[in-house]
C-alpha cells in the first residue's frame, strides 16, 4: 500500500519563514507581503497592495527605488535596490530588496517574487569606515608634506588634494605614471630610473628633483617612499611623502656660489702674489711707451677684449695687469695662464675645468681658470700656441659667455674679460690654417703692440738705474752708481730678449758687484751678438742708418708689402710685427715703395 504525500500549503510556509517575502503581478502591482513583513511594518496587507507601499519608503530614497522597480518591470530583468523602510516603531532602517521574475513555458512573466534583508548594521559600519577615512584624509591633509601611495608595481594610486592643487594634476592625472610628465627634462630619466630601481629592489627611496607646479614653475622637491610588506615579506603597498625644498636649494646654491667666489678670489690672489715678481714695473718715458700707455688708459675702463702683441720679454703680462688694475674689475680676480707652458692634451681641462670621473685621475670636480676668473680678468699668454680644440672652446666663451667642463653635460655661464697676448704672427697663423680667423677677429678687438726695448733706447738708462736699486736692496748691497762705459754698452745693445734680458743682466751684475759702482762684463753681451750673427738675418745693425737702408731695400723689393711670403718681413727673416714697429720707429713711409713695382 503506497504512502500518500501530505498536501503542503505554500503560503503557510512563506508566512512562517523569518525572511521578508513579497510578490507582485506581471505589471508590478504588489499584491502579497508575508506575515513577517506585515509584523515588521505594523500595517495590514490591504494598506500595502498596489503602490501603497511607496509611502513607507524614506522620502530621500523613494524616487530612485520606484524608478528601479519600474525599469525592472518594463525590461523583465531582476532588480536590486537599497532603500530605507519605516517599520512599525516609526524607525527607518536600510533594507536590501532583491526581486526576480517567474516565467511560464513561453517565457512570459507570470509573477514577480522578492525578498528584503535588513542591512542597517552594515550601513552603519560603512558609515563609520567612511567617517574614519574622511578623518584620516583630514589628518593627512594637515601634514606639512604631500602624501601619496602606490601599488607594488610603482603606479601611484592616491595623492592628497593639496598635491593636486599644487601641480594642477587633478582628475586622476597624477595617478599611475602620468606624474612623470611634470618632471624637469633634466631630471626625468634619472628620477624614473631611481623609482623603478626602488620598486625592483624594495629599497626605500630618497630623491631630490624638480617638478612643474600649476603656474608652470619648476621647484625642487624631496620625495621619500617606503614599502609596506605583508606577512610573507612581499610588498603590499608603497607610502611616500613630498616636501618642497626649493627655498633650501636656492639658499644652498647661493651659499655655494659665495664659497666658490671666495675660493676663486683666494686662488687668484695667491696666483697674483706669486706672479707679481715676474715682470718689473713699467718704467720709462719714451714716445713709443707713452703711445702704448695711452691705449692702455683708453681701453682699461671698457670690457673690450684686448690682444697684446710683442716680442718675448717685452712685458706683455705687465701691460695686461695694468689694464686690469685700471678697469672696473680691479677688485676681482686676475688669472694668468701661459698657454704655451701647458701640454696640448691638458689645456682644455686647465682652462675650463672637469667633472669628477671625466678621465682617469679625475677624483673630484676641478674648476678651470675661466671659473676662477669669473667677474674678473683672464690673461691668456702665448694664445697663439692654443691647439685647435681649445681655440673652438675659447671662441664659444667669447661669443656666448658659456663653456662646458670636460665630462660635463651642462653649460656653465661666466662673466670674464679676456686679454690675450702672443709673440707669434697671428696673420701668418690664419693664412696657414694653424689659427682660426674667427677667433683672431674676436681676440683683436683692441690690439696693443708692446714696443721692443731696442725701439725705446731712451728708457734704457732709467731702467738700468731702477733695476740696480731694486736688486741691490734685495741682496743688501749699496750700489749708488753705474759706470759710464757700462751705460753706453747697455744703451747700444739691441736687447733681443728685451726687458727680461736686461733684468737678468743687471741682477747678475749686482750679485757680482763688490763696490758702489755697477759694472757689466761686456763679454756677456758680445757672446750674445756672436750667436745672433751666426743665426738668421736680423735687424741688429751697428747704426740706425744701416738698419733703415736695409728695411727700405726690402720694402722696395716687395713693392711696399710687409706681410706675406713675398713681403719685406719674410725677406729680412723677422716677424711682421717687429718690422712694422721698426718702420714706425724709423719713420719710414712704406707707401712710397708701392710705385716702384
Amino acid at each position: 500500500m503506497s504512502e500518500t504525500r501530505p498536501q503542503i500549503d505554500a503560503r503557510l510556509v512563506v508566512d512562517v519563514t523569518p525572511a521578508l517575502i513579497f510578490s507582485a503581478r506581471p505589471d508590478g502591482y504588489l499584491d502579497y507581503f508575508n506575515e513577517r513583513w506585515l509584523e515588521w511594518l505594523g500595517v495590514p496587507l490591504d494598506a500595502l497592495t498596489g503602490w501603497a507601499w511607496i509611502e513607507l519608503i524614506h522620502p530621500d530614497d523613494r524616487d530612485e527605488h520606484v524608478r528601479r522597480w519600474q525599469v525592472a518591470v518594463a525590461s523583465g530583468s531582476p532588480a536590486i535596490s537599497e532603500a530605507r523602510v519605516r517599520r512599525a516603531s516609526g524607525e527607518y532602517r536600510w533594507m536590501l530588496h532583491h526581486t526576480v521574475p517567474m516565467r511560464d513555458d513561453s517565457g512570459n512573466i507570470v509573477r514577480w517574487f522578492g525578498s528584503s534583508v535588513d542591512i542597517e548594521d552594515l550601513k552603519l559600519a560603512e558609515g563609520k569606515i567612511r567617517s574614519a577615512e574622511k578623518e584620516l584624509r583630514t589628518i593627512i591633509e594637515t601634514i606639512p608634506a604631500y602624501v601619496w601611495t602606490a601599488t607594488p608595481d610603482g603606479a601611484v594610486d592616491f595623492s592628497t588634494e593639496s598635491w593636486f592643487e599644487r601641480t594642477g594634476l587633478g582628475g586622476g592625472k597624477a595617478i599611475g605614471w602620468t606624474w612623470t610628465e611634470n618632471l624637469h627634462e633634466d631630471d626625468r630619466e634619472r628620477v624614473i630610473s631611481a623609482w623603478r630601481e626602488a620598486v625592483a629592489t624594495g629599497d626605500p627611496l630618497d630623491h631630490e628633483l624638480r617638478m612643474r607646479n600649476a603656474q608652470g614653475e619648476y621647484r625642487w622637491i624631496l620625495v621619500r617612499a617606503v614599502p609596506l610588506r605583508d606577512d610573507s615579506g612581499a610588498i603590499a603597498r608603497w607610502y611616500g611623502t613630498i616636501t618642497d625644498i626649493d627655498d633650501r636649494r636656492r639658499a644652498e646654491e647661493e651659499l655655494r656660489k659665495l664659497k666658490d667666489q671666495l675660493y676663486n678670489e683666494n686662488i687668484a690672489l695667491r696666483d697674483e702674489i706669486s706672479q707679481a715678481s715676474m715682470f718689473e714695473e713699467i718704467v720709462g718715458s719714451s714716445a713709443p711707451l707713452r703711445r702704448m700707455l695711452s691705449l692702455v688708459t683708453k681701453v682699461a675702463r671698457t670690457d673690450s677684449t684686448v690682444l697684446i702683441t710683442g716680442e718675448t720679454g717685452t712685458g706683455k703680462e705687465l701691460i695686461a695687469r695694468a689694464i686690469h688694475k685700471r678697469s672696473l674689475r680691479a677688485s676681482r680676480p686676475f688669472v694668468s695662464v701661459n698657454c704655451g707652458a701647458i701640454p696640448p692634451s691638458l689645456i682644455t681641462s686647465e682652462l675650463f675645468g672637469y667633472e669628477k670621473g671625466a678621465f682617469t685621475g679625475a677624483i673630484q670636480r676641478h674648476l678651470g681658470r675661466f671659473e676662477l676668473a669669473d667677474r674678473g680678468t683672464i690673461f691668456l699668454d702665448e694664445a697663439g700656441d692654443l691647439p685647435p680644440e681649445a681655440q673652438v672652446a675659447l671662441l664659444r666663451v667669447l661669443q656666448e659667455r658659456t663653456f662646458d667642463r670636460v665630462g660635463g653635460s651642462k653649460p656653465v655661464g661666466v662673466d670674464v674679460r679676456v686679454i690675450a697676448a702672443t709673440n707669434r704672427d697671428l696673420d701668418k697663423g690664419v693664412a696657414d690654417g694653424s689659427f682660426r680667423d674667427d677667433l683672431y677677429y674676436r681676440l683683436s678687438v683692441f690690439p696693443i703692440h708692446v714696443p721692443p726695448l731696442r725701439d725705446r733706447t731712451g728708457d734704457i738708462p732709467v731702467l738700468v738705474q731702477y733695476l740696480t736699486q731694486r736688486y741691490s736692496a734685495n741682496v743688501g748691497k749699496k750700489i749708488r752708481n753705474v759706470s759710464r762705459r757700462t751705460m753706453d754698452v747697455l744703451t747700444e745693445y739691441k736687447w733681443p730678449g728685451n726687458v727680461r734680458e736686461l733684468q737678468n743682466v743687471i741682477q747678475r751684475a749686482v750679485i757680482l758687484c763688490d763696490s758702489e759702482t755697477l759694472v757689466v762684463d761686456e763679454t756677456w753681451l758680445q757672446n750674445r751678438r756672436a750667436k745672433e750673427t751666426t743665426g738668421s738675418r736680423s735687424l741688429g745693425r751697428p747704426t740706425i742708418r744701416e738698419e733703415k737702408e736695409m728695411i727700405e731695400s726690402a720694402l722696395a723689393g716687395s713693392s711696399g708689402r710687409v706681410a706675406g711670403p713675398a713681403g719685406a718681413a719674410a725677406k729680412l727673416g723677422i716677424p711682421r710685427s717687429t718690422l712694422e714697429s721698426r718702420i714706425r720707429s724709423l719713420r719710414i713711409d712704406k707707401n712710397r715703395f708701392r710705385s716702384s713695382r
